[in-house]
């Protein structure tokens, strides 16, 4: 494990993993009736959630810690086009979850890595979503937070500010998509 790391199981030695690979490392669970709660619980009975949350680890200095939870921001958000929107709002909290973390509370991470994982494991992974198309991606960013505001639901307008972001940090134009993937899906 890199040095200035800890497994967040304590104890427990666990090769470190980006948040990339500890999110595309969450099981997905197979009943999902039921709440959310009782959803989210199904994944403790699941043998490979312990070590998919082991698998995250927190680096100890705060500029690491924000480093990794803008990693952990970016790949929440470019996992939005991959997965099965059986609730499309729960899936945009685990990029806005950490992204408000991120900019409030950066020792929070142990806590968010740990719930957008919870997130993600309750979707399926689908054919990708395609991009939006007709505009290039930095016209699309810079209208995409304006399209948000017009939708008017607060789950697409957080989860386009944390897109416009992802795709600043990333340039990756899929974090684009994401969000107006988000409000597509997500009723105004």
């Amino acid at each position: 494990m890199p040095a200035g790391h800890t497994a967040v199981a304590a104890g427990t030695r666990v090769h470190a993993t980006t948040p990339r690979e500890s999110l595309a490392a969450v099981p997905r669970i197979a009943e999902h009736s039921g709440s959310v709660g009782d959803r989210l619980a199904r994944l403790a009975d699941l043998p490979a959630w312990p070590q998919a949350v082991a698998g995250f680890s927190v680096p100890a200095e705060p500029e690491q810690i924000r480093a990794l939870l803008a990693d952990l921001v970016d790949a929440a958000t470019l996992r939005y086009l991959f997965y099965w929107h059986g609730n499309a709002v729960m899936l945009v909290r685990s990029a806005t979850a950490p992204n408000a973390v991120l900019r409030a509370l950066p020792p929070g991470c142990r806590a968010v890595g740990a719930g957008s994982g919870r997130v993600v494991g309750r979707e399926q992974r689908a054919d990708r979503c395609p991009r939006a198309g007709g505009q290039s991606s930095e016209q699309t960013a810079a209208d995409t937070f304006a399209r948000a505001v017009d939708h008017g639901d607060e789950h697409v307008i957080k989860f386009a500010d944390t897109a416009v972001e992802v795709f600043a940090r990333t340039g990756d134009p899929d974090a684009i998509a994401a969000a107006l993937r988000a409000a597509e899906l997500i009723e105004p």
